[in-house]
């Protein structure tokens, strides 16, 4: 659906990474340029620099090696957009304090035994991994189902508890 309405509404020339056959065929009958592939272990066959931006939405938790593929994310492109569910968020926080089970909100949705998330982390979290790649956030938003996105600092301790999920546009440090 993202590569469907860049591709629509911004003219963007766009390649899209597909893990399922069946998403594959329904990209393929919608007109898209896809491959089949798992970011995972695949990213690696792009190369270096081959796109000005490469986008990971809410994906980066279901990786199993997520260093690896956000590293491989910005070797591949210029630029990268990623948005997460953030575990500390106040809802979730609330969850786990209130009824001491892994929380079930808007933005983590499926019970624990069936979610396909491996790797939930915090804003603060994922900014210790960009710090540790060397990379620089150069805009961040905040984005809560049914509000405006708003622009925020990862870094305060407030956005912690705020953002139900960020999205952030990421390059390597100069």
């Amino acid at each position: 659906e993202l590569l469907e309405l860049l591709t629509r509404e911004r003219n963007v020339d766009g390649q899209g990474l597909e893990i399922s056959a069946q998403g594959v065929a329904a990209c393929l009958a919608r007109g898209l340029a896809v491959v089949q592939g798992d970011a995972d272990r695949d990213l690696d066959n792009f190369p270096t620099r081959a796109f000005d931006v490469a986008i990971l939405s809410k994906t980066l938790q279901q990786m199993r090696d997520p260093r690896r593929v956000l590293s491989e994310l910005l070797r591949v492109a210029d630029h990268a957009v990623v948005s997460l569910p953030n575990f500390g968020h106040w809802r979730v926080r609330w969850a786990l304090l209130a009824h001491g089970r892994m929380p079930e909100t808007r933005a983590l949705p499926d019970p624990w035994w069936s979610t396909p998330n491996i790797h939930l982390c915090t804003l603060k979290d994922f900014m210790v991994l960009c710090d540790d790649l060397d990379l620089e956030v150069e805009v961040c938003r905040a984005l809560s189902e049914g509000q405006k996105p708003r622009q925020i600092d990862p870094r305060r301790p407030i956005e912690n508890w705020r953002a139900e999920t960020a999205l952030f546009l990421l390059r390597r440090k100069a």
